[in-house]
């Protein structure tokens, strides 16, 4: 079993893959470059399991240190690529951060690989599907034009690997395409850490009911779904973690039937932003102070997905309830307050 490469990994995702890696045995390497993740994390994955990650700062977009590191490195057989920037609303602001670090991070990444063979896991989005005609929305689903340049790297990234995954013999490809990640670990330990003012939804929940910030804003209230807000498919980042082993072991066992394969992962249910809300209150006891705000550029309506194939193929499902996953995003907001980063 050679080394996992975990790009990103001390972000909010790439901490709770690495976790799981290690809790299935997995020797994990992590490059990451700090810029929206705190070097300590490292600490609270040895907390939880008894291992510290190997961690090399890392610019992707420095070529040269690229090829340092893989020379280093030599015995990675996997990689778990989640380095990228994430915002909707920042990417409608400000493309060309996203084009750069997105795509040239990605493409970074595979030239330095070439001629390794690689199992290698993209971090993809359910963005890529733009505003489904048809829901659940299924991997078969056309790819739309994108909402955000976001969003678009995220197809631009899809179609790089898939190409050259048919190109080459020595590359493998899953790409997961993920609703809402939220939660934290049962420990607590790891969450989401936003640096500044959150991005997503529910670390803006958090803070506002532990007093951070003065209120919280939905962005819309008049849309076609049965309360007015938007709907999304939100799924612990514990259970998304798991699918990330779960990918890397159908690559390990060969039960790949193509160079390129692509699942959905999610809960396949559709929640709205106020049953998020009123969920929360309801685990956390805490009333939310909210207001109704206009809607945001590059937003869906609604989306949520068919995860059958996932479930199939992958042998993974999600285990989380949208309680579990707001009580375990609550405990870490509490944690953080006491233990500030």
């Amino acid at each position: 079993m050679g080394k996992i490469l975990v790009t990103g990994g001390t972000g909010y995702i790439g901490a709770h893959t690495v976790v799981e890696l290690q809790n299935n045995g997995y020797d994990v390497v992590i490059v990451d470059n700090l810029s929206n993740s705190d070097v300590k994390i490292l600490d609270q994955i040895k907390t939880i399991t008894g291992t510290k990650p190997a961690f090399v700062k890392l610019e992707l977009r420095d070529k040269a240190a690229l090829a340092v590191f893989l020379n280093e490195y030599s015995d990675i057989s996997g990689v778990i690529h989640f380095a990228a920037s994430k915002s909707v609303s920042e990417s409608v602001k400000n493309p060309l951060l996203y084009y750069d670090n997105n795509i040239s991070t990605l493409v970074n990444l595979l030239n330095a690989l070439a001629g390794k063979r690689v199992n290698f896991v993209f971090s993809s989005s359910c963005t890529v599907y733009g505003e489904p005609d048809v829901l659940p929305v299924t991997e078969q689903a056309p790819i739309k034009k994108a909402e955000s340049p976001y969003g678009n790297t995220k197809q631009i990234g899809e179609e790089i690997l898939k190409e050259t995954a048919n190109a080459v013999d020595d590359l493998k490809v899953i790409a997961l395409r993920y609703f809402n990640p939220v939660g934290a670990h049962s420990s607590a330990l790891i969450g989401e850490l936003p640096n500044g003012v959150p991005q997503n939804l529910v670390p803006f929940i958090t803070q506002t009911a532990i007093g951070k910030r003065k209120e919280l804003t939905v962005f819309g209230d008049n849309f076609d779904t049965p309360d007015g807000s938007c709907i999304r498919d939100f799924i612990h980042v514990v259970d998304l973690a798991k699918a990330h082993v779960a990918a890397i072991k159908r690559m390990e066992a060969a039960q790949m039937t193509a160079a390129y394969e692509v699942f959905n992962i999610g809960t396949g249910n559709g929640y709205s932003v106020l049953e998020l809300i009123h969920t929360f209150e309801k685990v956390s006891g805490e009333q939310l102070n909210y207001r109704i705000g206009q809607p945001r550029d590059g937003d869906i309506v609604k989306i949520w997905g068919d995860v059958s194939l996932a479930q199939k193929e992958l042998n993974w499902k999600a285990e989380n309830s949208l309680a579990d996953m707001l009580a375990s995003a609550w405990a870490w907001e509490k944690y953080i307050s006491e233990n500030p980063f």
